[in-house]
């Protein structure tokens, strides 16, 4: 998919290598300063990257890549290979909320669950996303 000239907004791949720059500068708990300073920028032009508002270059990102001491591919990883077309089969992994040191951690801590405290946690937030939302929860058996 190319974007044409009538769409506005971030591109989607700027978008998703922005996310990738914040999910890491998060779990390795820098913020954005810290950041913009290793990279000689403001914060605010780190949150324009993390946004996707603004494209990073090359250079850029290879200076990113080495300070978060990751590969350059870091950065495109669960990016489809054609935008728009999931790889393999799947479904492409697309979500528009920022990450946050909580979100962060709960990913990082849930695979040391056993599988039956993994669906006990998933039904509890699945009732708290529905019930903050206004619907009813579902029936577990809707989800299994």
């Amino acid at each position: 998919m190319v974007k044409g000239a009538g769409e506005s907004g971030p591109h989607p791949v700027d978008r998703h290598v922005g996310r990738k720059v914040c999910e890491k500068r998060i779990a390795l708990g820098y913020n954005q300063s810290d950041l913009g300073r290793a990279l000689g920028l403001t914060f605010q032009q780190i949150q324009k990257y993390e946004k996707g508002a603004n494209r990073i270059s090359a250079s850029k990102l290879w200076d990113i890549a080495r300070f978060f001491s990751v590969d350059v591919s870091y950065f495109f990883d669960g990016l489809a290979a054609r935008q728009g077309m999931a790889e393999e089969g799947a479904e492409a992994f697309v979500h528009d909320f920022p990450m946050t040191r909580q979100s962060i951690e709960i990913s990082q801590l849930a695979p040391r669950l056993n599988p039956r405290q993994q669906k006990l946690v998933l039904e509890m937030m699945r009732e708290m996303v529905a019930t903050s939302e206004g619907s009813e929860p579902a029936l577990q058996a809707n989800r299994a």
